[in-house]
């Protein structure tokens, strides 16, 4: 299965407000764990940017999950 870039940065950042939300964090409370500003974390929400391997794990850190699960998206497209 092919998915284009664009598409994954879309679900990818859907799935991170996703667990940020199961995890009752606001977007300010999720960069003050990952020690970026919040106007990334709405960014990389929004799939306004390609974000950085590094910034994924501090995510998933303060996620409380394994950085391949972020990645764990089903395309529903």
């Amino acid at each position: 299965m092919e998915i284009s870039e664009t598409q994954f940065l879309e679900e990818l950042g859907i799935h991170i407000r996703q667990l940020r939300e199961k995890n009752s964090l606001s977007q300010q409370e999720l960069a003050n764990f990952c020690s970026v500003p919040k106007v990334q974390i709405g960014r990389i929400e929004r799939a306004e940017i390609n974000t950085t391997v590094r910034t994924l794990v501090k995510i998933a850190n303060a996620l409380d999950v394994e950085p391949k699960e972020l990645l764990n998206i089903i395309s529903k497209k």
